[in-house]
This record gives C-alpha cells, sequence and structure tokens, in this order.
C-alpha cells in the first residue's frame, strides 16, 4: 500500500467516524491502526478510557459492506476487532449503561455512504476462520443430524481448557446462588445437592443422568446418597475424565459411564436426571426423547428436567425463526442445539405421560454462573491461548459474555422441571411440601 493510499484510508474512516458520532452521540472511543482514536459521542471518554480497536482499512471495508452480528464476530475471533482498556464484557456493560442503542438505521445514508467510499475498496483481509463447525450446524435435517459430532465439536476442545473455569467438579451448567457472593464452586455444590433432593434420591435405588459429562452428578449422587449411578455421554473426553474420576474416588462398585447414546440405555431407573441434555435434542426430537426417557423409568420415578429454553413467540412461525446469535452458537459453539419454551416443553411432556409437579426458574443464577466462568477465562487468558488457540478463546469469551447479558436480560431462560411417571393411579408418592429441599 502506498504512503497515500494508507493516509486516504485514514482521513476517510475519521470522517466516517465523526458523522455517525453526529448522528449517534454514544460513549464509545474507537481506536483506529494508526494509534489515534476518535470519539463517538460528547461523553466518550478521555484519551485512556476504553476504545475498540481496528486493525486496518480492511474491518471497515467487512463491516461496510456486511454490517452483521457474524461479521462482528468473525472479526473479533479474528482479533480484527478488539477491546482496548478493559475486557468485552465491561465494555459492552459501560456502553449498555448510558442506553445507547448503536444502529446504523439511524445515520445518514447520503453523508455515510460519501465518507465510506474509499473504504468499501480498502485490501480486503483474510476471512477466515478455522474453528467453526464444518456441516450443517442448524441440525434441523433430522436425517442428517450427527448426534456424535454435534457433541465431540462442543465438548472435546479440551479437557484442560475446560479445566480453567469450571469448579472442580467440572459442572458445565448452571449454578445455584444461595447467596449471590458465593463463589463458583460453593454454587455447583449446591447445585448438585439440589438435583438431589428434587429426585429424593434413596439407598440402593438405580439412578441414571442423561448427558452425565465429567460426571460431578453421578459420583456425588452415589457418594452422598447411596444409589447405584450410571451416567451416558458422547464425548470421548467427558468419558475418560469420568472413568479416571470414578476410580480416584474409590466409587467402582457404585457408578458406571458408558460412551452411548441415550436411545440405546434399557431400564428400569427409578430416577434420571437430564441436566443440559435437551438443549442438544433439537425441538422436533423432544417428544421421542421424553418417551424414550419415560420407557426408562420404573412407576412412580421422577425425571428432573434441566435445561435452558427461549420465550414463546406469538406464533409459531416468529418462534422457528433463527435468529442471529443463534446461527452464530451453533455455527461456532453449539452445532445442532435448539431451545424450546417452556410451555411447549410442559406440554410434549405431558403428552409423553409425565406428570409435572415443579417448574423453577433459574435464569438469575444461569446470568452468574456465566459470568463467573467469563472471569475465570479472563484471568487466565494465557492459558486458555496456550490451550485451545486465540481464535476459539475469543470465540469463547465473547459467547460467554453474550448469554450472561442474555440471561441478564431475560432473553435467555432455564428451567428444572420435576415430573413423574403416573403409569397406575394413585399418589404420586412425593411429600405434601417441599420444605425437604432447603432443610439444614
Amino acid at each position: 500500500m502506498t504512503v497515500s493510499e494508507s493516509d486516504r484510508h485514514l482521513a476517510a474512516a475519521r470522517a466516517l467516524l465523526e458523522q455517525i458520532a453526529r448522528d449517534l452521540n454514544a460513549p464509545v472511543q474507537i481506536e483506529l491502526w494508526d494509534g489515534s482514536r476518535v470519539p463517538l459521542g460528547e461523553d466518550a471518554g478521555d484519551g485512556d478510557a476504553p476504545a475498540l480497536r481496528l486493525a486496518g482499512p480492511g474491518v471497515l471495508r467487512r463491516l461496510l459492506r456486511r454490517p452483521t452480528l457474524e461479521t462482528v464476530a468473525r472479526l473479533y475471533a479474528q482479533g480484527r476487532l478488539a477491546v482496548v482498556g478493559t475486557d468485552l464484557l465491561d465494555f459492552v456493560e459501560r456502553v449498555r449503561a448510558r442506553r445507547v442503542k448503536l444502529r446504523f438505521a439511524d445515520v445518514g445514508k447520503v453523508a455515510l455512504l460519501k465518507r465510506a467510499w474509499p473504504l468499501l475498496f480498502a485490501p480486503a483481509d483474510e476471512d477466515r476462520l478455522t474453528q467453526e463447525y464444518q456441516g450443517d450446524a442448524t441440525g434441523l435435517d433430522r436425517a442428517k443430524r450427527d448426534e456424535t459430532a454435534f457433541i465431540q465439536f462442543h465438548y472435546d476442545v479440551s479437557n484442560a481448557f475446560y479445566q480453567l473455569f469450571l469448579d472442580p467438579e467440572m459442572q458445565y451448567s448452571c449454578g445455584y446462588f444461595t447467596d449471590w457472593s458465593n463463589g463458583i464452586e460453593q454454587a455447583q455444590r449446591d447445585k448438585l445437592e439440589m438435583i438431589c433432593r428434587k429426585l429424593r434420591l434413596q439407598p440402593g435405588e438405580r439412578f441414571l443422568d442423561v448427558g452425565s459429562g465429567w460426571g460431578g452428578l453421578i459420583c456425588h449422587a452415589a457418594r452422598e446418597y447411596g444409589v447405584q449411578a450410571h451416567g451416558v455421554t458422547l464425548s470421548q473426553t467427558q468419558f475418560d475424565w469420568t472413568r479416571e474420576k470414578i476410580e480416584r474416588e474409590g466409587l467402582g462398585d457404585r457408578v458406571t459411564v458408558a460412551l452411548q447414546d441415550y436411545r440405546e440405555l434399557q431400564g428400569p431407573f427409578d430416577k434420571i436426571a437430564s441436566i443440559g441434555m435437551y438443549e442438544h435434542v433439537g425441538i422436533a426430537n423432544l417428544p421421542g426423547y421424553f418417551r424414550h426417557l419415560n420407557g426408562l423409568l420404573a412407576d412412580r420415578g421422577l425425571l428432573l428436567n434441566h435445561g435452558i429454553t427461549r420465550g414463546a413467540k406469538s406464533s409459531k412461525r416468529r418462534f422457528n425463526k433463527i435468529r442471529p446469535e443463534n446461527r452464530l452458537i451453533r455455527k461456532y459453539i453449539f452445532p445442532g442445539s435448539e431451545l424450546d419454551n417452556i410451555g411447549n416443553t410442559l406440554a410434549v411432556m405431558e403428552a409423553q405421560r409425565f406428570q409435572i409437579h415443579d417448574v423453577e426458574g433459574w435464569r438469575e443464577h444461569y446470568a452468574q454462573t456465566t459470568r463467573l466462568w467469563y472471569r475465570a477465562l479472563i484471568d487466565d487468558a494465557d492459558a486458555a491461548r496456550a490451550e485451545v488457540g486465540d481464535e476459539k478463546y475469543r470465540m469463547w469469551i465473547a459467547y460467554l459474555a453474550g448469554v450472561s447479558l442474555s440471561f441478564q436480560d431475560g432473553s435467555l431462560r432455564i428451567f428444572q422441571t420435576l415430573a413423574s411417571k403416573h403409569k397406575a393411579k394413585g399418589w404420586s408418592g412425593l411429600p405434601p411440601t417441599r420444605a425437604d429441599l432447603y432443610r439444614g
């Protein structure tokens, strides 16, 4: 690039950002590739304030040509768009605190095009990510769904990577905060205990954990409640970890684990936990999922379904529309995942002959859980980058920050639903109140 081209692109970038500043007046600074800064509003702070750094004119070219959430995410993952002076979550929360909504619809189009024109033809950045799912990440084609590939893409990243931000029990699901000041380790211990209490586990019962992760729940249930626990997972790394954990804790006579699809399981079991599993199943497959779980349970057996949902919409068509953030998560983090609304889930469970007893929302608990995971990854950034590379690390930081805010705001929800198999008429066998859940 000649000196004149470089100067022309810098001048165009400043003119473009100054035009945006006049229309938006946002408390944000943009740091250009030469180190200079352009405030996007009167209250954007001084030269030491946090800012968004653009790595070159190609960043603006890509944003102008395709101003989508995926473009922003890809630029961030590639390190071409970065936050300086703070971390991503703090930066977003500072902007949100001013109640600013950055929308290009508010910017004058003619003036914007005039100033952006030289940047539309700036040298193009290489737009390539190596850590995206190769295949149909939506999972909507039931004939082509590869459950094992979906699960292994997400969970077989690296046990060492997950250890950087999870608790010692490697609980990769929502913690339970009896006090908002509790740390992640206490919250996850309390979560395991609450699951076991809700299921009213008793010594000698056969207990199944569908999608058992790194084995924390099956080991806790066997150790603290005396059950015969069995877990299944499709993740090789989780399976290997769990086997070593069972042996290390001397639980081989009470705990087993299998690298197996849940559809291959045979019962009967007295109690079943499905923790963070049904999000992977797909909405169209939920009737078959709950039908199979019902078939695995003995009569009066209990199921605890713990899973992420989203809000219902005014029509099925609106609900089924895949939003940009959903598409991003499927493509880069959770291929094949799909979030139901709690109303439909309960209807499906009842249609599969479950009786619903309790539904408890844990939305704010997951906002806090993901926030603590995010902070742990930020604090151990060097180790995380060394383990999975800069691109995947950045994508996970953006993912955890985004879902934490989504749970905080309510666009994502999470519920624990307790249900029983009610094959014969009569009493459920549950106690008359829920006081036993909160003893001690």
